[in-house]
């Protein structure tokens, strides 16, 4: 076939065409519907494979972390029962409404037990501050005296059978000269933390008051 045959060939009279050339252009055609259509399915199968290999890649992930759990679950069952226990051990630790007076008389005792001169010690009651399970007291604390006298105090509270903390400690020389025989040369300072076990309605009571001051979200205006 010739490239003169092609010309003077008008596309309006395809009909008229020699059947070679029509032929041949009806080939043509077929080729490029059929390369076309099998780029679209094949770019269609690779957008699906990609996707394929992503989900596989998720649902390793997936299938780790579920069969990291399950290994360690049984750690995690032991953990937990080590937790509540101390949980419980501390709780036990922690003095009832009726027995808070009687434990902040030991703390003031202690300080006077110790050899320390007290000068102040004014629990806070005003002051408490409430927490899931449990709520905290400050006291306010002054003594003087010696050095060793301090530790004896601070070794004292330690002992007690109920958890205080200390905060803020703060220690000064009130000597004005070198005087051995001073019988009050220090000062300390700080504030003492008693913890109280809340009851079951005063727990649940406190969980309502903080869900309740929770910031609100503010609605978003809507335009128009």
């Amino acid at each position: 076939m010739k490239m003169e045959e092609f010309k003077g060939l008008e596309p309006k009279n395809f009909g008229n065409w020699p059947i070679p050339i029509k032929g041949l252009i009806i080939l043509i055609l077929c080729a490029m519907a059929f390369l076309a259509g099998l780029w679209f399915d094949t770019k269609i199968q690779i957008e699906n494979l990609t996707k394929t290999i992503e989900q596989e890649d998720e649902l390793k992930s997936d299938f780790k972390s579920k069969q990291w759990k399950a290994a360690t679950l049984p750690k995690l069952k032991k953990q937990l029962i080590q937790i509540e226990s101390t949980l419980d051990e501390m709780l036990r630790k922690l003095p009832d409404k009726a027995q808070v007076d009687e434990l902040i008389r030991d703390i003031s005792q202690a300080v006077l037990a110790s050899g320390l001169k007290q000068e102040l010690f004014k629990p806070h009651s005003n002051k408490k501050e409430k927490q899931n399970i449990y709520e905290q007291l400050p006291i306010e604390l002054k003594a003087s005296g010696h050095y060793h006298a301090f530790g004896k105090f601070i070794s004292g509270v330690a002992a007690m059978n109920r958890i205080v903390t200390l905060h803020n400690v703060k220690i000064k020389s009130n000597k004005k000269s070198d005087k051995e025989d001073d019988e009050h040369p220090l000062t300390l300072k700080m504030t003492a933390h008693i913890y109280r076990y809340l009851e079951a309605e005063e727990e649940t009571e406190t969980r309502k008051t903080k869900k309740g001051n929770k910031p609100k979200k503010k609605a978003k205006k809507n335009k128009h």
